[in-house]
């Protein structure tokens, strides 16, 4: 298992550099590489002798005094995970492997030259082999686990399609009205804290010294520039966090960097061992973390009252007061791109891709209709009148990757971030006093008791949320957070 996990991290580092480093012209050999990993990983993570030994653990724990529960949870893990593993011909994912490199390639240059026709083949592809590797996976003898569903399990293990729509369902129909109210508010936020020229340099300074306060451990970590931000990890000693800056704007890079800097905190205090027990639970897990901090400390009266001066003392001349700041960066306006949304209208976004990977999955959506449907869901949700493909079905990563089944877990990350936060200030009554500060290392002790050190030792998000804070995922905390900050910013009573 141990050489399996280190293979894996080898394939991490190739993905990391193409996506960060590499030429653009190296793509096909990339590509090649890849495979020729992904191949020996599948191989070692389907032999026979992996699964006799996997039972061979099973059948001794079984015994009265070998019981252990950590070893009992990661035989269960390990079994799913092979018998899973196994339905899968060595050839479907060397392809997938494959793929993803040549797909990557052609989604960037999609997106420079503003052209999703140029993506669509390699799109059509990619959610015909996700599909594939789907349908292998399933037990065919589950009539209820559609496709897609077994998609989701890959990203959110435990949370069904239907579990999904109930609390989409929820929050969409708390958040639409709201919206409404914020935007017809004329108490809007000035933007002129956010204003100006701030050098990418400076910039990259002061994402590091502020994500490296709230703990971040640059010893273990570095922090890098891509297309779009993501968080890598090479070992819980070495992982790597990459955003991307504006010189006009200096919120949306250090908002990223807090962002990604969560998610590396979470793999960063997971347990030690070379073991699967020891990853992250889920996406929606790891996203509840990165969201936990830029939110609900990044985006807090407390934090800015901490923060401003190191600001200022970054950019010459800056002058703007916490309070401004505060509300310059809890502005709501209505965007094309996800990664650059304000919290309120954020959902929306996530809801439009579920919707629409759904559809494609389901085959009642054409990939060649993606755009259209997009750009009408846009113009529904917010009112939007998509001005290009590279500000609308080009923007994100994902599907390039095969990453279908993931962005819900965005949404889903975004209410239990909201219901960390209530629980930990119930647990930290001065939370926000610490926050106000720079004293970030309770709150972060606080998250790696309650999330962190458990690795995969529950079997799903609200199996962890149950046992840890009393209750499964409640979308209430989230509708209440943002109900309470935003009526009181923009003063809708």
């Amino acid at each position: 298992l141990s050489t399996i996990t280190q293979l894996g991290r080898c394939k991490a580092v190739l993905g990391y550099d193409q996506m960060v480093f590499m030429p653009s012209m190296a793509a096909p050999e990339r590509g090649a590489q890849l495979s020729a990993l992904a191949a020996l990983i599948h191989e070692k993570s389907t032999d026979s002798k992996l699964l006799n030994s996997i039972k061979e653990a099973q059948r001794e724990l079984e015994s009265p005094n070998k019981q252990d529960m950590d070893k009992s949870r990661l035989v269960e893990i390990e079994l799913e995970s092979f018998t899973k593993q196994a339905r899968v011909p060595s050839e479907l994912a060397a392809k997938a492997a494959s793929l993803q490199a040549s797909a990557h390639a052609a989604w960037v240059q999609a997106r420079e030259k503003d052209d999703f026709a140029m993506f669509a083949p390699a799109l059509k592809d990619c959610f015909q082999t996700a599909k594939d590797i789907a349908d292998a996976k399933r037990n065919k003898h589950a009539e209820s686990q559609t496709l897609y569903a077994e998609m989701l399990d890959e990203f959110e293990k435990g949370m069904s399609p239907e579990r999904i729509d109930a609390i989409f369902q929820e929050i969409e129909s708390a958040l639409v009205p709201l919206i409404a109210r914020v935007m017809a508010s004329p108490n809007k936020p000035s933007l002129k804290p956010l204003q100006g020229t701030f050098p990418i340099d400076a910039q990259k300074k002061l994402s590091e010294t502020i994500v490296s306060n709230l703990g971040f451990d640059v010893t273990k970590g570095r922090i890098d520039v891509s297309v779009h931000p993501f968080t890598t990890s090479f070992s819980p000693k070495d992982v790597r966090i990459t955003s991307r800056f504006k010189d006009d704007d200096f919120y949306p890079g250090l908002k990223g960097t807090i962002h990604e800097g969560g998610h590396a905190m979470y793999e960063q205090n997971l347990g030690p061992s070379p073991t699967s027990i020891d990853t992250a639970l889920s996406m929606g897990t790891h996203e509840s973390q990165s969201l936990f901090w830029e939110r609900h400390v990044g985006m807090s009266r407390a934090f800015w009252k901490w923060a401003t001066p190191i600001v200022k003392e970054t950019f010459e001349n800056y002058d703007s007061t916490p309070e401004e700041i505060y509300s310059a960066v809890n502005n709501v306006s209505k965007g094309y791109i996800r990664v650059e949304a304000d919290e309120l209208t954020y959902p929306l976004h996530v809801i439009l891709r579920y919707g629409i990977e759904k559809e494609l999955i389901e085959g009642t959506l054409a990939i060649d209709d993606v755009p259209n449907r997009w750009n009408e869901r846009m113009k529904a949700f917010l009112d939007l009148d998509v001005p290009s493909d590279a500000k609308g079905c080009l923007q994100d990563v994902h599907w390039s990757a095969m990453a279908i089944g993931y962005f819900p877990t965005y949404l889903i990350g975004s209410a239990t971030a909201a219901q960390l936060a209530y629980y930990c200030s119930k647990d930290i009554p001065n939370m926000f006093d610490q926050i106000e500060k720079g004293e970030f290392g309770t709150i972060k002790s606080w998250l790696t008791d309650k999330v962190h050190r458990h690795g995969r030792r529950y079997k799903s998000l609200d199996a962890l949320l149950e046992a840890q804070l009393g209750e499964p995922l409640n979308p209430q905390y989230f509708i209440k957070y943002l109900t309470d900050k935003y009526t009181d910013l923009y003063k809708l009573d």
